[in-house]
């Protein structure tokens, strides 16, 4: 009884933390987005795909993804780790200039711990650090088995703009939102 009563609160608490790192984050990165400059070659990312970042506290951030069912800004790695999860949602593949990009974050509350909540239509934004606007509509929320990684990254192969996605508590599976990029 007391073990689970200690799980319960450091989960609380670590759900709390992780939820300051990222609203501390956000601030700074909303303060700071559209202030670098692109490099003319890149042409705001280029064939490669590549995003610029901003460093902030030892981490390289890509932009601010917004759910504004949720109420939700919060900040974007530019590579995920488990560390970082501990912070912020983190690309795991792909770019907005490719349209394949693929966001994973921890089930927090306050992180994506309501993706499986969303619906068909519901609104994703993201800015990148360049001051750019990318508005999605979420197609499809579906679980998939961790083993289904070629499914995950379908993507890939055109057929979705954005994938948001977390573990399911416990983490036998994963929550999948699946969204096309809108005209604004």
């Amino acid at each position: 009884m007391m073990l689970a009563l200690f799980l319960f609160l450091y989960n609380q608490w670590d759900a709390k933390r992780a939820q300051d790192a990222a609203e501390k984050t956000a601030l700074e990165l909303d303060a700071q987005i559209g202030e670098i400059f692109v490099l003319p070659d890149t042409d705001n990312g280029g064939e490669d795909g590549e995003m610029s970042a901003l460093e902030i506290d030892g981490y390289d951030y890509i932009g601010t993804l917004t759910i504004s069912r949720y109420g939700l800004e919060l900040p974007v790695m530019s590579e995920w780790s488990y560390a970082g999860l501990k912070i912020a949602p983190g690309r795991y593949s792909g770019s907005v200039w490719t349209e394949d990009l693929v966001i994973c974050g921890h089930n927090y509350e306050r992180h994506f711990g309501k993706l499986k909540y969303l619906e068909t239509g519901d609104e994703i934004i993201f800015t990148d650090v360049n001051g750019n606007v990318f508005t999605y509509q979420v197609e499809e929320v579906i679980t998939l088995q961790p083993t289904d990684v070629e499914e995950m990254l379908s993507q890939e192969s055109g057929e979705w703009d954005l994938t948001l996605f977390t573990c399911t508590v416990g983490g036998q599976t994963r929550v999948t939102v699946r969204c096309s990029l809108t005209d604004g």
